[in-house]
């Protein structure tokens, strides 16, 4: 069965992450942890959908998983209207697709393995024949996740016969009309049917997609709802990513060392720590996993880290404490503390520069994305930020602030709102100096 990986998404409301997609998550890209899944399912011919701001990248990605995996099939296509969302994302690969039954996925939703395995057994059924209906049509699947919240996404709406009758998007919560939430995990049996309704929907705006499955479901032809209880996490939101991070770390479940790796006697490794090639750890460092070390990162002396993906070549200096965090590679600290934070790549940190990451309220924590300010749902989140970044000394982040790409924040100041990209922030002090009237004496106590 052919797969059709859509990443041609352009991150609005993550920024000031650009990309997604190569988000890195214990030494692997994003969309190589998507791809990767879904060959350990079983997908062998897999098109890779991107555009003209990431294809060069995924085209990269891809021959490298060519160069380690035989017989198999990754092409990487690229949509030219990339304003037309996920309808024109599908649509460039139809000559890839020709008539045959495919699967669609997003590369923005990340599940476990296992949920393309369900895909694959419930097409086949038990006879390992393609399940068609009583007229001998072949059934199209829709992978659902199972909540008992309110989720504002797309419900399904069942028919008395078990098919999907139509996707209710946010519905609004006790509106829901079933349990069973849209994942973008999509089998389509009759692809020439699928295709005639995307070119036949005229609707301009991003749910053609959905209106075109709606057309299919209205002329008769089946879906069925495939209810999924595993992991499941789409990445609409900068927060998203420690979300994320957190299930891969979770699958190291055993201490792991990489080549040519050195830990001083001093230092504590505990639980699951993945430490990669060339990790130095130092004098009484402490690393507590879940956590991932990239590639000839070092862990300075005295040094907590704690529930964190480190990226390759950074350096966690003396004194640092990086707790539940994500760090992108490249990353300087030096007496930092960096709690439940995002940080991209080549950002350096001042001594003494601190993340806030806990409201005075102890409420959930709100980060303005795409000129809408949401709420995390979390009572702790600190800084976002994106790559090529210099902090000065002593500087405090606010909960949830965010710093744009190829920033210099200056010393000793605290950034309370987002900074956009290519910005030079400084702050207003002055010094008051006056008449000291207290003599200052000898120390008359024993040290």
């Amino acid at each position: 069965m052919k797969a059709v990986l859509l990443a041609a998404g352009r991150s609005f409301r993550t920024k000031p992450i650009e990309d997604k997609n190569f988000l890195s998550f214990c030494g692997k890209y994003l969309i190589e942890h998507q791809i990767l899944a879904l060959l350990h399912a079983g997908f062998t011919d897999i098109a890779v959908i991107g555009g003209a701001h990431n294809i060069s990248k995924l085209a990269e990605v891809t021959a490298e998983i060519l160069k380690q995996h035989k017989r198999i099939s990754i092409i990487v296509l690229e949509q030219k209207k990339l304003d037309e969302g996920m309808a024109g994302a599908v649509m460039s690969a139809e000559k890839f697709v020709g008539d045959t039954p495919f699967l669609v996925v997003s590369s923005n939703d990340v599940l476990d393995s296992r949920s393309f395995e369900l895909i694959k057994k419930q097409v086949k059924g038990v006879s390992g024949k393609i399940k068609k209906d009583v007229e001998n049509k072949p059934i199209g699947f829709l992978l659902a996740k199972k909540v008992s919240e309110y989720f504002p996404g797309g419900y399904l709406k069942l028919a008395k016969n078990g098919s999907i009758s139509t996707i209710v998007e946010k519905p609004g919560d006790g509106n829901e009309p079933s349990d069973l939430v849209n994942i973008v995990v999509h089998y389509h049996a009759n692809s020439i049917a699928l295709f005639e309704a995307l070119k036949s929907e005229k609707s301009s705006r991003d749910d053609r997609y959905e209106k075109a499955l709606q057309s299919l479901f209205d002329d008769g032809i089946e879906y069925r709802a495939i209810a999924f209880d595993g992991f499941w996490q789409p990445v609409k939101y900068p927060w998203h990513v420690l979300d994320v991070m957190d299930y891969f770390m979770s699958r190291t479940r055993k201490a792991v060392r990489g080549k040519n790796v050195a830990v001083a006697k001093s230092a504590t490794i505990k639980g699951s720590v993945f430490l990669d090639d060339g990790v130095r750890v130092f004098e009484n460092a402490v690393i507590s996993g879940p956590a991932y070390i990239g590639k000839n990162t070092i862990i300075a002396n005295g040094a907590l880290v704690r529930g964190s993906n480190i990226g390759e070549n950074s350096v966690i200096g003396f004194g640092s404490e990086i707790a539940r965090s994500y760090i992108g590679c490249g990353v300087w600290t030096h007496t930092n503390y960096i709690g439940d934070s995002i940080v991209g790549n080549n950002v350096s940190f001042g001594s003494g520069a601190v993340t806030g990451n806990f409201r005075l309220d102890e409420g959930f924590i709100s980060v303005n994305c795409s000129n809408e300010k949401v709420s995390s749902k979390r009572d702790k989140l600190g800084l976002i930020t994106g790559d090529d970044i210099r902090c000065g000394i002593n500087t405090s982040f606010m909960p949830g602030v965010r710093i744009g790409s190829n920033c210099a924040i200056g010393a000793g100041i605290v950034i309370s709102e987002d900074v956009p990209e290519n910005s030079y922030v400084s702050g207003e002090y002055s010094l008051k100096i006056v008449s000291n009237k207290v003599k200052i004496l000898p120390r008359n106590r024993k040290v």
